[in-house]
């Protein structure tokens, strides 16, 4: 969440420095990037206790931008994260809860300070759904069921895009998003897991 508050202020002091232009609406941008996922996980496991670790990752996301007006637009952020997952500190000592893989599709609401710069920064809020599938118990578990029900929150945005030429840029863009879900464990072991990752991703886009 710092980094998220520091790097929007950021492109908020740089675009000081110039004269937003204005987009036309209907533009549309399509991104590619290479995303770091790193939860900021905790937990509450009810009756053993303890705490949870989830792994970071690192993968390939799409991102939809698509122009209302000015410069205000919407991006529908596509991509998929597999972690590992175990309780620590339980009663039991630390549990190895296996992997699963996260559907997180992400749509948010931007403001582009200077969208026909040199420098284009954005900010950006809106909602989030997580649908979590291809739970995988650990082969020689104890544990013979695991449940992961959906999640809905927010997410917070602050990026930048960079002119390569008239049609592709660079970009990087770090997002906040809150992500909780309720796990069931064998029937009798209940935890309330928050996620909530920092995603840092860079890559390229290209205008339409």
């Amino acid at each position: 969440m710092k980094t998220l508050v520091l790097f929007a202020s950021a492109l908020a002091m740089a675009t000081s420095l110039s004269t937003p232009v204005l987009a036309e609406s209907g533009d549309w941008l399509v991104r590619m990037r290479a995303v770091s996922v790193s939860p900021n996980e905790s937990a509450v496991i009810d009756p053993i206790g303890g705490s949870v670790d989830i792994s970071s990752s690192v993968v390939p996301e799409l991102d939809i931008t698509y122009f209302l007006q000015d410069q205000w637009a919407v991006e529908l952020i596509l991509g998929v994260t597999p972690h590992d997952v175990s309780a620590i500190d339980t009663i039991a000592g630390d549990i190895d809860l296996g992997d699963v893989t996260l559907l997180p599709p992400t749509l948010t609401l931007q403001y582009h300070f200077n969208p026909d710069g040199d420098f284009r920064p954005y900010i950006g809020a809106g909602v989030n759904f997580t649908h979590f599938f291809n739970e995988d118990l650990p082969g020689g578990s104890a544990l013979s069921t695991i449940e992961y029900d959906q999640s809905f929150g927010y997410a917070l945005q602050a990026g930048v895009d960079i002119p390569i030429n008239d049609t592709w840029f660079f970009n990087a863009d770090v997002k906040y998003v809150d992500i909780d879900t309720d796990v069931l464990i064998d029937g009798a072991i209940a935890a309330e897991v928050e996620i909530d990752p920092v995603l840092f991703g860079i890559g390229f886009g290209r205008s339409f």
